[in-house]
């Protein structure tokens, strides 16, 4: 039986994507130290779209110079990253998939040894290991979501089918969502109302900027985990609702686990309650630990419109190829160096994947 899976879907604008199967956004390191594009990042990226996945999405991209938050991260904060950011929309539109921008800001997370100038959030508010952020100024809040605007005109100069705004993992606009980690007194924090206005304000801003052709979406961090913190299942649920009135064309939930229920309803899990703040015909995104077919298809029996898949694509570039097969079951960790290579993973980015346990072989 064919999987639901590679059957096509459509965004509100009427653009198709090929199947459900989607690359979530993952760091690799694999660019250069300015910004540009590097030629291992762009064949980690080509070799998942030549592998059948329906949309390819970048790692996380910094919008501005002290939103840069690792080593090797593809920047799109100026036009002199244009000629690499057009080679890489070629080269993952060419075997006809749609290439998504994933847009950022690290705030709290940026790296001042990067940019050369202190980190700033929504408050000066302590984490663990990290440099305190300066309070941000209105002149700061306004500047970012300029800068969130500019890039997703870059993204469509270059040759994208879209963007997604980076609104989990704790970085900058999740940082202004946390109720721990915003504690401002003025428009921008306080009431959830006021924690959301700059994610809503700036995907406003972007939507303004591109025609209804280019997608723009969201991806948000339902409830707590990891570096997302201060967040609430229901204020996101509202949150949720609101983005499709500002303007969303998808939802991207980063769910981290999507077999396990929400944390706050043990008896619900997160797809469905989301389906029904978007409504019936939005997509929907999951990404979440998913390796096989039936945990995919799974998903969108709960209400997904489509999967994104990380570390399963990591190991299985031609995962969605591979999946007509009702037989095949997904390579799994441990490989070794050799076998990354094969599978389009360079030396920096196998290097950072030794931090997952058990991932690399030697």
């Amino acid at each position: 039986m064919t999987s639901p899976l590679l059957s096509p879907f459509s965004f509100p604008n009427g653009l198709t994507a090929r199947n459900r199967v989607w690359l979530a956004p993952l760091t690799n390191r694999q660019s250069h130290d300015d910004g540009s594009l590097g030629d291992d990042e762009l064949r980690w990226l080509s070799c998942r779209a030549q592998g059948g996945f329906g949309v390819v999405e970048t790692c996380a991209a910094h919008v501005a110079e002290d939103g840069q938050a690792w080593q090797g991260e593809l920047g799109i904060f100026a036009d002199r990253l244009l000629p690499g950011l057009r080679r890489l929309a070629a080269a993952i539109a060419a075997p006809g998939a749609l290439g998504l921008v994933q847009l950022f800001h690290g705030g709290l997370r940026a790296d001042p040894r990067l940019s050369g100038v202190p980190t700033w959030s929504a408050s000066a508010v302590a984490e663990p290991d990290l440099p305190v952020p300066r309070a941000a100024t209105e002149q700061d809040i306004l500047l970012s979501i300029d800068r969130f605007r500019d890039a997703a005109a870059r993204a469509l100069a270059a040759g994208f089918a879209g963007v997604e705004l980076h609104g989990a993992h704790g970085y900058l606009l999740g940082q202004f969502l946390s109720a721990t980690q915003n504690q401002r007194t003025d428009r921008w924090g306080g009431a959830w109302e006021n924690r959301a206005r700059l994610l809503r304000e700036t995907l406003r801003a972007v939507r303004a900027a591109v025609p209804a052709s280019f997608v723009v979406g969201v991806r948000l961090s339902p409830e707590d985990w990891g570096q997302a913190k201060g967040l609430d299942l229901d204020e996101n649920l509202a949150l949720a609702r609101w983005l499709v009135e500002d303007g969303a064309d998808f939802l991207h939930l980063s769910l981290w686990d999507s077999s396990k229920p929400s944390q706050k309803r043990p008896d619900a899990h997160p797809l469905p309650l989301f389906r029904v703040a978007v409504g019936a015909s939005l997509p929907l995104v999951v990404a979440g630990g998913v390796w096989t077919r039936a945990e995919a298809e799974a998903l969108l029996d709960r209400g997904a419109t489509a999967v994104a898949l990380g570390r399963a694509a990591i190991t299985n570039p031609d995962w969605p190829e591979r999946i007509a097969d009702p037989a095949w079951q997904p390579r799994r960790p441990p490989l070794t160096r050799a076998e990354l290579y094969e599978r389009g993973v360079s030396e920096t980015f196998a290097g950072y994947l030794r931090r997952w346990k058990g991932f690399v072989a030697d």
